[in-house]
């Protein structure tokens, strides 16, 4: 019998029993208290039916013939029980709060003068600070392993979730299957995460229904998607688990790792600021280009005027900053911190945090 039957032949009403009979429980919502007549009827069915009463919201995932057509494919290609996922996406549904959110990130919406202070702040500076302090023998260890400066390590957490402080609230698998079904821009890639998710979530022993992290499902201190967080994390404290929620090793080896996969060029610069005179601006803002791969010879820089370490490619950014536009220039260094979130803003406040925690 093809999976698709095995799944259907179960009829709604045993899913719906399992559901209640499931520790993944949806956050209770409460519902407005019944008139007196109906209080009365309702204890009088309790004494005499004992057949759960589950009316299966019409805008539940499980409703749909798509959602239903995914739970055949991926419990197939990946061993996954088909009703253990029946019973997860009846309990789940489309989250607009997380449709609204990744319409306008921070990162395509804001000026790097809007973009910086939320980042760079006294606070998240001595956060900084006292998380290095803390953590120094092992952001040595993940330095001497993988050749990634600790502030450059402390800045990505920092900026991430304020030091595990803000690691999201949305649960990770009505997130992501909100993006994969109903944000079609992107529903390729977040449909691959939604399975991601569900083959980390059994790997990894997890309560597939509790977990929390970003709208976008990204997950701990690091914010690792789901896909990252399989190919990425390590178990830095070698306790025989890889955990980014709780243990901070293996925070700072999996942040580390990631880093050094990428391609991470031990002792290289990340950016430098450029002081470009009214002369040289058309030509330095010429040399700007939309992807933020290094794609720009540094001898054209070194023509006028400016003096850009190495032979290799580098990026040129022109950015709106508090008091009126600054030039910078990426390293290769810098393009492999938008690997981790591709924007010229993040990779620059992760920058500029890591150098401050230093000074």
């Amino acid at each position: 019998m093809g999976y698709r039957k095995v799944i259907w032949a179960l009829s709604l009403p045993v899913i719906l029993v399992a559901f209640l009979l499931s520790t993944c429980s949806l956050n209770s919502r409460e519902e407005p208290e019944p008139e007196p007549e109906a209080a009365a009827a309702a204890e009088t069915q309790k004494e005499t039916d004992t057949t759960p009463q589950i009316k299966l919201s019409e805008s539940m995932y499980l409703n749909r013939d798509e959602v239903r057509d995914y739970i055949n494919e991926v419990s197939k290609e990946h061993q996954l029980d088909p009703n253990k996922l029946a019973v997860l996406f009846a309990q789940i549904k489309s989250q607009q709060s997380v449709l609204d959110a990744v319409s306008r990130p921070a990162e395509k919406v804001l000026t790097w003068a809007q973009y910086r202070p939320i980042f760079i702040s006294q606070k998240r500076i001595d956060a900084g600070r006292e998380f290095m302090r803390e953590h120094a023998t092992t952001l040595a260890r993940a330095e001497q392993e993988f050749g990634v400066p600790a502030n450059i390590i402390a800045a990505i957490i920092g900026v991430e979730t304020f030091y595990g402080q803000v690691m999201g609230k949305h649960r990770v698998l009505e997130s992501v299957a909100t993006l994969a079904f109903d944000y079609p821009p992107r529903a390729k890639f977040f449909k691959s995460e939604l399975t991601e998710f569900l083959v980390l979530s059994q790997s990894e022993k997890w309560d597939t229904a509790a977990v929390k992290g970003s709208y976008a499902g990204a997950m701990g201190w690091p914010q690792f998607i789901s896909s990252s967080y399989r190919h990425y994390a390590i178990d830095f404290d070698n306790d025989g688990q890889r955990d980014l929620f709780n243990s901070v090793p293996d925070v700072i080896g999996s942040v580390a790792n990631y880093l050094n996969e990428h391609g991470w060029e031990t002792d290289n610069p990340v950016a430098v600021s450029l002081s470009v005179s009214e002369k040289q601006r058309a030509a330095v803002n010429a040399l700007q280009r939309k992807s933020l791969k290094p794609a720009i010879s540094p001898a054209k820089l070194n023509e006028l005027g400016f003096k850009i370490e190495g032979a290799n490619r580098v990026s040129v950014m022109n950015l709106q900053g508090k008091s009126g536009e600054e030039a910078w220039v990426g390293y290769k260094n810098f393009y492999v911190i938008t690997r981790y979130n591709h924007s010229a803003l993040y990779a620059l406040a992760v920058f500029q945090l890591g150098e401050l925690l230093t000074n």
